[in-house]
């Protein structure tokens, strides 16, 4: 048996035993970007997506938890990894297990043809457990300034459902404020703006930090990313904290589980089942 094959196999096995669970158990919507160019600031663009751990890992422990994923993009395409994620570094080493999470990505049900968010805010919002958002920085693109995520973020919060975001993921929670698009315009002309009408104001959370988010600015020649998010978080009044660049770090409140980097990602996924199950059984 060849090796992709073994993967293939490997995964089939996990998504079976994950429907096998998910009878009763419900779904979890995952909010990704349906950009990929990133406008830096001296107007050139950076290829991005989503960080394939940021989303496969928390995806797999849900999918052995039994629930179901159901994937959401603003214009309801296709997501895109972003390739520098798909390196060992972000899976301890393991070729075999960034390999595995891979496939497991590229095969679940409504990759390549996801949701709008238009369809999901017409659907039934009830129907829906709880909410991941990666990261990979193409949330900076479209989820932090649009009131659709905005209206999406409100309902979760106002049901007290789990709401879970990872690295640059954090920075669409700024989309439920009124008039998002004028904050992130103010922020990337170099203000320190308010948000308004914030339904995260004053919770504790965490994001890609500055120092994380310095480093990465290394790789673009000398260019930078249009705002930092951590100063964006602050600035909309979000209390931050953060651990040593690259450590893992979760911060849970209320409804609200945010990580700080790739790292981050097993912890996430883990605190998010806690979360839904703790939920469940309190609704039984």
């Amino acid at each position: 048996m060849s090796k992709k094959t073994t993967l293939a196999v490997a995964v089939a096995s996990t998504l079976l035993a994950g429907n096998a669970l998910a009878a009763g158990k419900g779904e979890v919507l995952v909010l990704l970007s349906s950009e990929t160019q990133l406008s830096l600031k001296d107007g050139k663009q950076y290829t991005t997506g989503f960080y394939l751990n940021e989303f496969g890992v928390p995806a797999d422990r849900l999918l052995k938890a039994g629930y179901e994923l159901v994937l959401v993009t603003p214009k309801g395409n296709a997501p895109r990894v972003d390739e520098t994620s798909v390196t060992t570094q972000y899976f301890g080493g393991d070729e075999q297990e960034m390999q595995r999470i891979r496939t497991l990505v590229e095969n679940l049900p409504g990759i390549d043809d996801t949701l709008s968010l238009k369809e999901v805010l017409a659907s039934d919002l009830d129907r829906y457990a709880g909410l991941l958002i990666p990261g990979g920085h193409a949330p900076l693109i479209d989820l932090a300034n649009n009131p659709e995520v905005g209206d999406l973020l409100r309902h979760f919060h106002q049901a007290g459902k789990p709401t879970a975001a990872i690295c640059h993921g954090p920075i669409a929670l700024l989309s439920a404020q009124r008039d998002p698009a004028s904050y992130q315009a103010a922020l990337a002309s170099g203000e320190k703006p308010a948000a308004n009408d914030w339904i995260y104001q004053g919770y504790r959370m965490t994001i890609f930090s500055t120092p994380e988010e310095q480093v990465f600015e290394q790789s673009l020649q000398g260019e930078r990313i249009l705002f930092y998010p951590a100063t964006a978080m602050e600035s909309a009044g979000g209390k931050l904290s953060y651990a040593e660049a690259w450590a893992p770090n979760v911060v849970v409140d209320r409804e609200l589980i945010t990580g700080q980097n790739p790292f981050s990602d097993h912890a996430l996924g883990e605190k998010l089942v806690q979360m839904l199950d703790a939920n469940r059984q309190q609704a039984q």
